[in-house]
């Protein structure tokens, strides 16, 4: 596990696609922090989550009292996160915000629902345009669970390889899901500012370089 910051207070780490951020129900499975406390770094308390998909920048704190203050900070929306997305389709301005309420409707996915959803708000901007794809930096502003993936899914551009909100017949070609977790800015409990940048995973990469051999139709 690639450490990109630590210190008496924190832990932050360069989380792989495809295992979970905390244990899952099924204890045999590995996830992050668990592997981080069969080397000892433990106990450590998980400041925030990334999908089991997702790749990047993963904050552990290593104190109850550190771990309030983490807390005290995103609750506020004082924490600065810059995902990485490729999406289906090219989005047609340079930037935006998605402001959509989102709520759970069982079996683990989310949707927009104006009448009993959340507020929830998303800003992207448009890093490059590829063909029939487009690559975004991405901005959650609030923090709901899959909120990324439901609000591109909700304007037309869903994230390219999700399964959970794409069309598997299109997007099964992909070997992971397209959203990496890039930079994380916050306060560390002494007041100084951090920001941490998780270096784009070679699987992200990969697809990007082999992008012109993955395009298929995406249904409507």
């Amino acid at each position: 596990m690639e450490i990109l910051f630590e210190n008496d207070d924190l832990l932050v780490v360069n989380k792989p696609e495809g295992i979970a951020s905390i244990p899952e129900r099924d204890p045999s499975r590995p996830s992050v922090r668990a592997l981080l406390e069969a080397q000892g770094r433990g106990p450590i308390y998980v400041v925030h989550r990334l999908d089991k998909e997702v790749s990047g920048v993963l904050v552990f704190a290593k104190s109850a009292a550190v771990h309030r203050e983490l807390n005290r900070q995103f609750e506020e929306r004082l924490v600065r996160k810059t995902y990485l997305a490729l999406v289906h389709g090219e989005v047609g301005p340079e930037g935006g915000l998605i402001e959509r309420p989102l709520r759970a409707f069982g079996s683990g996915r989310m949707g927009v629902d104006d009448i009993r959803g959340k507020p929830s708000a998303t800003e992207y901007r448009v890093l490059e345009r590829l063909r029939g794809y487009t690559l975004l930096n991405v901005f959650p502003v609030t923090g709901r669970r899959h909120q990324i993936r439901v609000h591109l899914y909700s304007i037309g551009h869903p994230i390219a390889g999700d399964l959970r909100y794409g069309d598997r017949a299109v997007f099964r070609q992909f070997p992971r899901l397209m959203l990496h977790a890039q930079r994380v800015e916050f306060a560390l409990p002494s007041g100084e500012p951090l920001a941490v940048e998780a270096p784009v995973a070679a699987s992200f990469r990969a697809v990007l370089e082999n992008l012109p051999e993955r395009l298929g139709d995406y249904p409507g």
